[in-house]
């Protein structure tokens, strides 16, 4: 192991006293994942918040804004395998801090705009500098989490997501009704975001011995559980990545993923201009009502991931926790969404929707994944690959949406197609992934 121990880790070592409470680091390095990724969804979602605004102002249909919901993915998509490739070569220090300064700009730059094609092509800088820092935030969870912990390591980092699809709403709302612009908006947000990718850069190490506020029994304890993890790789691992691609589970991770964000990403894009149109929502109340149902998958998440740790800390094995918490978070989502489709109150689909994404994001626990199926030094790579398949969905879901919207005037085969998401997610999570051993390449 390299000699990197730090001047406070010796110091604490030479006061055993001090050194008995390992420190907490770890956490507040996921607690800095969790603003960042909420960040991240503030600046993605943006646009669906303030697209009634754009769509009136660039007169746009439905299907081009379905256009320039999905073009955020294309690039996004593109470059997991890349960004998770970087983190594994580089470290997820540069790759997450390079990474939000880069979707800072381009949130910013968005607000010059005066068409729907320039609009779309800052989408696309967009998708590309915020497509590493998942696969990052998944090696981060591999380098510094220990095996009861990575459940609560991999919601905080995905827990972003709603976190941020919630806020923004909220945000963005506000400031495009006191500002009575989009486009002050959207600069206020990538000059904010900048600023976090500066933070991000002096707090987050690759290692916890690199970090000054890692005492000692941190370092150890952190250890101590990589090394039980090491024992289970397999002595004849073939080193070639491509190999992956042989085994039932990447695929089952791959194709879950997929499943996973084609309801949550269709929720994300779609649903302001849903209750804006079919349930009469101005701005005002929209940013509200969104707010609840992603706040409530934030909160959904978080308890997902206190129970898995929870339960494996008690003795149970990671194969039943994952496979027991991705079924029930995938049936009572399924049902929760296909009961949209029935009714017509207001106020009950909030509930519902809300109802949907608090047991959803219980599938955030599959951030553990890369972590369980592959060695540490391959964690990005995998993590790379599982998102792709998610953001394969976001890139066609929101155009998918848009078309079935212009062609029947309505939503409800746009929910139909939510529903069947949320069965493969079930059939993929519980049935083809392996969680019992790391695979041998």
């Amino acid at each position: 192991m390299q000699n990197t121990m730090t001047d406070g880790a010796k110091a604490t070592a030479a006061a055993p006293d001090a050194a008995l409470q390992p420190t907490k680091v770890r956490w507040k390095i996921f607690l800095m994942m969790l603003f960042l990724i909420s960040i991240n969804y503030i600046d993605r979602a943006s646009l669906s918040v303030a697209m009634p605004l754009i769509a009136k102002e660039f007169d746009i249909g439905p299907a081009v804004q379905g256009l320039l919901l999905s073009s955020f993915f294309w690039t996004y998509a593109l470059m997991q395998i890349p960004g998770g490739m970087l983190a594994d070569r580089f470290g997820p220090r540069v790759v997450i801090a390079g990474a939000t300064v880069g979707w800072g700009f381009f949130q910013a730059i968005a607000a010059a705009c005066t068409g729907w094609v320039p609009l779309l092509l800052t989408r696309l800088g967009l998708g590309a500098a915020e497509a590493p820092i998942y696969p990052a935030g998944g090696k981060l969870n591999g380098i510094w989490m220990t095996q009861t912990e990575r459940g609560r390591g991999a919601t905080l980092l995905d827990g972003g997501a709603p976190l941020g699809a919630a806020l923004g709403a909220i945000l963005i709302s506000a400031l495009i009704a006191v500002l009575g612009s989009w486009r002050l908006a959207f600069v206020i947000a990538g000059v904010g975001t900048v600023i976090a990718g500066y933070f991000a850069w002096r707090y987050i190490r690759n290692h916890p011995r690199q970090h000054p506020d890692v005492n000692e029994a941190e370092a150890r304890y952190i250890e101590a559980s990589h090394a039980a993890d090491a024992a289970k790789e397999s002595a004849n691992a073939s080193g070639r990545v491509l190999d992956f691609f042989r085994y039932r589970s990447v695929w089952g991770m791959f194709f879950g993923w997929m499943c996973f964000n084609a309801l949550f990403y269709g929720l994300l894009t779609w649903m302001p201009n849903y209750l804006s149109k079919v349930h009469g929502f101005d701005i005002k109340q929209m940013g509200g009502a969104v707010f609840i149902m992603f706040f409530s998958g934030f909160v959904g998440e978080m308890f997902g991931g206190w129970l898995a740790d929870k339960w494996m800390a008690a003795g149970a094995s990671q194969s039943k926790v994952l496979r027991t918490l991705f079924g029930i978070s995938s049936i009572i989502a399924t049902i929760a969404i296909f009961m949209v489709t029935r009714i017509t109150d207001p106020v009950a689909v909030v509930v519902l929707l809300s109802v949907t994404l608090f047991f959803l994001r219980w599938c955030g626990l599959f951030w553990c994944v890369p972590s369980i199926l592959g060695t540490r030094a391959r964690v990005g790579f995998l993590g790379g690959t599982m998102n792709l398949g998610g953001n394969v969905a976001g890139i066609g879901v929101p155009i998918v949406v848009g078309l079935i919207v212009q062609a029947t005037g309505s939503y409800f085969m746009a929910l139909m197609l939510f529903t069947a998401a949320g069965a493969g997610l079930f059939v993929c999570s519980t049935m083809l992934i392996d969680y019992s051993k790391k695979l041998p390449v």
